[in-house]
C-alpha cells in the first residue's frame, strides 16, 4: 500500500458569488501531482478545530505543510510588524496542533515555504515577519521571474540529509518575504542563501523533519533536485507506514 500524505488545506479567502466556494478548503494542484508522481496518496485536511486533530492523526503516514498566508506572529510571541501580510489564524491553530501530534507520533514531516516557518514557530522558534527586519538580507527573495523557474542558489551543509538529496548548490525558486529567525531547539539549519537567509531546516536527532524555503512543487517536473525532495518524503513516509501497519 502506498503511503498516505496529509496536505493541510489553505482557504480561499477571495470574494465570490458562488456560495460553495466561499472559504473553500483547497490544496495546490502542483503539490498534489508531485506527491502522486512520487508514489504517495495525498489526503487534503481542512482547517478544523485543533481539538479534532486527534481524529486525523492515524489517517496519514507523512504530512506536507505547504505555502500560503503568513503565520500569525502572536504564535511566537510578537505583535504584528507593519509589513506582516495576510494571516489566517484558524489554519495556524489547526496546523500547529497537527504538527505537534505528528511529531509525537513519529510521522514523516515536510515543509515548503510558509510550511517551514510554521514548523519552526510551532516547535518554539521565531520568524522575521518581513525580510526588512534582517539587515543582512540583500538578495531578491520574492522573485519577479515565473514561479516555476529558479532564481538564486543556496549552499547546503554537507552533513545533512538535504545534501544527499540536492547536492551542495541547488538552484531554487524564491517567493517569500518572511524567513526563519530564531531556530527551534529540535531543529538545525542545513541550507542558506548567499546573504545568510535560512533556506532549509532538519531535525537534529533523526530524519523526521525536513523543510525548505523554496517551492519544489513548482519545479519537480524539470528539476531533479525538486523531484527528489518529494521522493524523500515518500520514502520516509513508507517507513512510517510499514512500522504502523505491522
Amino acid at each position: 500500500m502506498r503511503p498516505r500524505i496529509a496536505l493541510p488545506a489553505d482557504t480561499l479567502a477571495e470574494a465570490t458569488n458562488i456560495i460553495n466556494e466561499r472559504n473553500a478548503a483547497f490544496a495546490p494542484r502542483p503539490a498534489i501531482e508531485a506527491i502522486v508522481k512520487a508514489g504517495g496518496v495525498p489526503i487534503i485536511f481542512p482547517s478544523v478545530d485543533p481539538e479534532d486533530v486527534i481524529d486525523y492523526i492515524d489517517l496519514f503516514d507523512g504530512v506536507a505543510f505547504l505555502g500560503g498566508a503568513d503565520v500569525d506572529s502572536t504564535f511566537y510571541g510578537e505583535e504584528p510588524h507593519e509589513k506582516l501580510g495576510v494571516t489566517y489564524r484558524k489554519r495556524d491553530l489547526f496546523e500547529i496542533e497537527l504538527l505537534k501530534q505528528a511529531v509525537a507520533k513519529g510521522k514523516a514531516i515536510f515543509g515548503i515555504c510558509r510550511g517551514m516557518q510554521l514548523i519552526n514557530a510551532g516547535l518554539g522558534g521565531t520568524v522575521y515577519q518581513d525580510l526588512s527586519e534582517n539587515p543582512h538580507a540583500t538578495l531578491k527573495h520574492n522573485q519577479a521571474a515565473a514561479g516555476n523557474m529558479p532564481s538564486h542558489h543556496v549552499s547546503v551543509d554537507p552533513d545533512s540529509r538535504l545534501f544527499k538529496i540536492t547536492g551542495e548548490r541547488p538552484y531554487v525558486n524564491s517567493r517569500h518575504h518572511e524567513a526563519v529567525k530564531k531556530i527551534a531547539n529540535s531543529l538545525k539549519v542545513t541550507a542558506r542563501a548567499d546573504d545568510g537567509v535560512i533556506e532549509a531546516l532538519e531535525s537534529i536527532e533523526n530524519d523526521q523533519i525536513l523543510a525548505v524555503q523554496w517551492h519544489p512543487e513548482n519545479m519537480y517536473k524539470h528539476h531533479e533536485e525538486s523531484k527528489a525532495l518529494f521522493a524523500d518524503l515518500i520514502a520516509r513516509s513508507q517507513k512510517v507506514a510499514e512500522r504502523d501497519r505491522k
